[in-house]
């Protein structure tokens, strides 16, 4: 597909999967070079980094490598409400632990820093952010990014586990507002 229409809104396909892919693969074997030997904890920052964590996850080669899940939101319908809400909490004893997040996309970066903020109390080894998507112009706070996949525009975009209105993350390509 090369337009969709969800809603009232119409997108263009603007990053192909092949690209996503090459972007998801890159950042995997960065991480299996970085933490070999080391018993890493991934972090998903549900609900739309599901599927970037997928591709990432299923690529890392580490032995000890566990998954966990994290629910934080800072969206009503298309932008940021500038207030982050923990939903879902981590299980997992974190302490001395090497921490690798996994998040779909940083704009304005008041989620990954409230993530980073929260994480830091529970006393890991170190944080390593992946993010498959980074809107430099929007960041609005000072934080460490280890590695981004793409670096964008600031327009909208839908697809690969991020939505419009719970809308358009079953997409492999990802669409961006005409």
């Amino acid at each position: 597909m090369t337009n969709v229409k969800i809603f009232d809104k119409e997108f263009r396909l603007y990053i192909p999967k092949t690209k996503i892919f090459s972007a998801e693969e890159r950042i995997a074997e960065d991480i299996n070079i970085k933490f070999k030997g080391k018993n890493p904890l991934f972090i998903s920052i549900l609900k739309g980094s599901f599927m970037f964590a997928t591709e990432v996850f299923k690529r890392i080669t580490l032995n000890d490598a566990e998954i966990s899940f994290v629910r934080l939101s800072s969206y009503s319908g298309i932008s940021s409400t500038g207030k982050v809400k923990s939903i879902i909490g981590l299980n997992e004893n974190i302490e001395g632990r090497h921490i690798i997040i996994l998040e779909d996309i940083i704009e304005t970066g008041i989620t990954i820093k409230k993530s980073i903020d929260l994480l830091k109390l529970k006393k890991p080894s170190d944080i390593y952010v992946a993010t498959l998507l980074l809107k430099p112009d929007k960041l609005q706070t000072p934080i460490k990014i280890d590695n981004a996949g793409f670096k964008i525009s600031n327009n909208f975009i839908i697809g690969h586990g991020l939505d419009y209105n719970q809308r358009g993350r079953n997409f492999t390509d990802i669409y961006q507002e005409i």
